[in-house]
């Protein structure tokens, strides 16, 4: 059991009274604006699981998640409120040089409704503002626009391409539907591994109708329809105000030696960035 009426707290949404695409539009929207996509957990050295349950938990309490919680807990939700919906095995590609395909390091979630599959993914790292139907076609939402085709690399899949400005290149995702346990491995691969990208860089990243808030260590940008704002965060207590505002993350359960000792870490990470770009 999940508890329904806390997330659609969270939200700002009425439960709906029934499964229509302008209730999945709006509980979309809600989603990506208010709960952050953010890997804080694992830099506390905090480890989560991906049941649907355990992610919905955490975002009643105010927290977020990447693909694996915020899209189980989000298609758990949605089966709760009467959709129809399909858990996919995905891969994201960041740069030209990875491989497309689903490699499975990405959950994407489909909705079937009055005759219409549409692509509902609210842990695409700062990716769309609303669902988008699975037609081949060029979507604008905002400042960015996104792209879906078939894939080439999945037969009976499809391909999202995200927006030059974004965080990552495309999505390819799988036909097949899979259990969200299947993720499992690849949890624990991409929370503990040295090589993992969000072992290295701590983000938190938060879509709204104008545009992206995106953090990485020391470094904010919003990206709009004015371009990219950014600049760098040179104090705890500023940081953790950002991620308390911006994000809107409930960090109270991290005591002050904790706060301190993450603080100290995203900044050295950060003043080695700085003394490699140097060089």
């Amino acid at each position: 059991m999940i508890d329904i009426d806390g997330y659609l707290a969270v939200l700002g949404v009425a439960r709906p009274a029934a499964p229509t695409v302008e209730a999945l539009r709006a509980l979309h929207r809600a989603h990506v604006e208010r709960v952050a996509y953010e890997n804080i957990d694992i830099h506390l050295g905090r480890p989560t699981g991906i049941g649907a349950a355990e992610s919905v938990a955490r975002i009643v309490r105010g927290r977020g998640g990447y693909c694996f919680h915020l899209n189980g807990a989000f298609g758990a939700l949605l089966t709760a409120l009467g959709y129809d919906v399909t858990l996919h095995r995905a891969g994201v590609q960041g740069t030209p040089e990875d491989t497309a395909g689903a490699a499975g390091d990405h959950l994407a979630l489909t909705v079937r409704l009055d005759g219409e599959r549409w692509l509902v993914d609210t842990g695409l790292a700062g990716g769309v503002h609303e669902p988008l139907p699975l037609r081949e076609a060029d979507y604008t939402q905002g400042p960015f626009t996104y792209a879906m085709a078939p894939s080439v690399a999945e037969p009976g899949g499809w391909r999202f391409t995200h927006d030059p400005r974004g965080a990552f290149m495309a999505m390819d995702f799988a036909p097949e539907p899979v259990e969200l346990s299947s993720f499992a491995a690849e949890h624990v691969r991409l929370s503990t591994s040295p090589e993992s990208g969000f072992v290295r860089v701590l983000t938190a990243q938060r879509r709204d109708a104008k545009g992206v808030d995106v953090l990485r260590g020391c470094v904010l940008r919003r990206i709009d329809a004015g371009g990219t704002d950014e600049r760098t965060i040179d104090s705890a207590d500023e940081w953790y105000d950002v991620l308390a505002g911006v994000f809107r993350l409930d960090l109270s359960d991290v005591d002050a030696p904790a706060r301190a000792e993450l603080w100290h870490r995203v900044r050295a990470a950060h003043e080695e960035w700085e003394a490699a770009e140097r060089r």
